[in-house]
């Protein structure tokens, strides 16, 4: 399964990316609005640091906008999906800048029926936001069980990119069904990182070399 990191931190993409976790990156206007700045800063340097893909969000919600803010993006880098809306001009703009060869990421998916909608548009990402279902009630990793089973009965290409993940367990989960992709904000990682018994191990081994070292001063590794 690819990590992708859900952020527009350029520290936290160079950390993550330097221990080759990283396998591309989500943005949206409110990660973008939240690290300020100049956008079209961030994402120049973005395209830089990440190799895989970089999902660049539209904020036009018309067809023709979408359109030439797509056309606007893909100028940062050839790593660069066009990210929609799963909205009609949304997928009218997928069909069209997939047929040019663009790849697009359709966000903002809540239903079965919006992740199939977006893969007969062409999309080579759905975003399901499984963290947003789970805060009404409904069960967002059944969402992604459901999409995997659609995609695995037909031909489509389109990968499965786990969004809105609020937790390790998450990440698990949709390992287990098999989806593509997961993309986690940086917290959640650096979570997925840690175990209270790997800090305990280390600092008993550590302990004991100090001890090692007290009795034996010129032993070194």
């Amino acid at each position: 399964m690819k990590i992708f990191l859900d952020t527009a931190n350029l520290e936290s993409i160079k950390k993550f990316n330097d221990m080759g976790l990283l396998d591309g990156i989500t943005t949206n206007p409110s990660l973008m609005s939240k690290e300020g700045g100049n956008p079209k800063d961030a994402m120049e340097e973005i395209t830089k640091i990440i190799q895989g893909d970089v999902s660049l969000e539209v904020v036009s919600t018309d067809y023709s906008g979408m359109l030439e803010e797509g056309k606007r993006l893909r100028e940062y880098g050839d790593n660069v999906v066009v990210k929609v809306p799963m909205t009609p001009d949304g997928l009218k703009a997928c069909k069209s800048f997939s047929s040019q060869g663009i790849p697009v990421n359709v966000t903002l998916i809540f239903s079965a029926n919006q992740a199939l909608l977006a893969a007969k548009s062409g999309a080579k990402y759905v975003s399901p936001f499984i963290g947003r279902l789970d805060d009404i009630g409904q069960d967002g990793m059944n969402l992604i069980k459901e999409i995997k089973e659609i995609f695995s009965n037909y031909t489509f290409e389109t990968q499965i990119l786990v969004a809105s993940v609020r937790h390790p367990l998450h990440v698990i989960d949709a390992a287990k069904i098999g989806a593509d992709v997961v993309t986690l904000p940086p917290g959640v990682l650096d979570k997925m990182l840690q175990h209270p018994l790997t800090k305990i191990g280390l600092d008993n081994f550590l302990a004991d070399w100090e001890k090692l070292k007290q009795k034996n001063p010129d032993t070194k590794i």
